[in-house]
């Protein structure tokens, strides 16, 4: 209703193709790498005593529990984000799957590629899980980096002000999605911007709106399997 860009309305498409990466990558795929971890390594790593409960502070309230686990999930996050774009072609060719498309709205927050995926995984859940969080603080924490993730690429002309200090919003994460790589290459933060401010990538200028958004490559396939 009240869009950023109206130019970024998706058509029918447009949303079918985020649809697919939404159920398969971001549904799915986390449902298989939990199991397997669960199932397998986690068995497997208890029994060799690499389960390192004693190093999470399982008496605090689960919302503090959570906390604690976005901050330091988006600290992992950064790095593996920063690095895809400034450091690693080879993650940056797995990470262009995410920055293909012309415009954000909420349901291209789950174009990723599988890879790329659970690489993620391997900062945001398997770590935590490795330190015996509880069900209950990972749900706390799935459920806002989801919302977060929709509310991040929604297509909103929202103001959040001195919120833009604390959280990795739109204002913030459309510019990291510009063409522009010295703009995209900017405001890493998956849930909080706290990182990005400390490290130097923090970036909101107030003079001017962001410009044309995905790859300089025009001709990058946008279906899910010629993106695979």
């Amino acid at each position: 209703f009240y869009p950023y860009r109206a130019e970024w309305q998706p058509n029918h498409q447009e949303v079918k193709s985020d649809l697919t990466f939404m159920v398969l990558v971001q549904i799915l795929l986390p449902k298989i790498l939990a199991f397997f971890v669960a199932i397998t390594a986690l068995e497997w790593l208890g029994e060799q005593g690499l389960v390192l409960r004693g190093w999470w502070p399982h008496d605090f309230p689960p919302i503090g529990q959570a906390a604690l686990m976005i901050l330091a999930a988006d600290f992992l996050r950064y790095w593996l984000h920063r690095a895809s774009h400034e450091w690693s072609p080879r993650l940056w060719r797995l990470h262009a799957v995410h920055h293909s498309p012309h415009k954000l709205y909420c349901v291209n927050v789950g174009r990723f590629h599988p890879i790329e995926k659970s690489l993620q995984f391997l900062c945001d859940a398997l770590p935590f899980i490795l330190l015996g969080i509880s069900a209950d603080v990972l749900a706390i924490y799935f459920v806002f980096y989801a919302i977060n993730g929709f509310f991040q690429h929604s297509n909103i002309d929202l103001r959040l002000g001195g919120l833009n200090y604390l959280i990795s919003g739109p204002e913030l994460h459309r510019w990291h999605h510009s063409w522009e790589s010295r703009e995209a290459n900017k405001n890493y933060g998956n849930n909080l911007i706290v990182w990005d401010l400390l490290f130097g990538s923090f970036f909101l200028p107030d003079d001017r709106e962001v410009g044309d958004l995905g790859l300089r490559n025009r001709n990058y396939p946008r279906g899910f399997i010629d993106q695979m």
